[in-house]
């Protein structure tokens, strides 16, 4: 949990909140998998529980989609820390999948040209060529995909959300300036 936390999530994503959130979450976990694992009420309910407070918890505060996979990679381990029954190498063979998982999905190199921004533009754009275009010679990049969440013909706004790429050469460019 410490390596999930404290060398994976924190170091790349900076977020104080949460890295109390995961490591209060894998705590509680442990302690009630540990329990539920010398008890006759099996683990299934158990982890029925943790799926509804982890619901609750997740509607609770806006999670990105990498904070989602941290939250549920931290209730992972803390279920199958105490979990017995099967090869003693199993448990730790588990978790160690789940923070090489965690590390190659949440690489700061993978898919590193590929960005997403929600834009709120000066005008009022209906034309779909016209908004895609507009994007790209704003931001420099191509545009994969553009979501109109609101246009306000009173204001002359558009508040789109962009998925774009880098070429490599933009990329460069980019590391340059900085």
């Amino acid at each position: 949990m410490s390596v999930l936390v404290f060398g994976l999530y924190f170091p790349r994503h900076r977020r104080r909140d949460l890295v109390v959130a995961y490591l209060g979450v894998n705590v509680g976990v442990l302690a009630v998998a540990g329990s539920l694992s010398s008890s006759t009420v099996g683990a299934g309910l158990g982890l029925g529980l943790f799926g509804v407070l982890s619901i609750i918890r997740l509607r609770s505060t806006e999670l990105d989609q990498h904070e989602v996979a941290y939250y549920f990679s931290a209730l992972a381990l803390g279920i199958l820390g105490p979990l017995s029954g099967g090869p003693i190498w199993l448990a730790p063979s588990l978790m160690g999948l789940v923070l090489v998982v965690m590390y190659l999905g949440d690489h700061p190199r993978l898919f590193q040209s590929y960005q997403r921004q929600v834009l709120v533009l000066d005008n009022a754009v209906i034309d779909r060529v016209a908004l895609i275009a507009q994007l790209e010679r704003i931001l420099g990049a191509r545009v994969h995909k553009a979501t109109v969440e609101r246009i306000d013909l009173v204001n002359e706004t558009t508040v789109v959300e962009v998925r774009y790429s880098y070429s490599q050469k933009a990329r460069l460019l980019e590391s340059a300036n900085r």
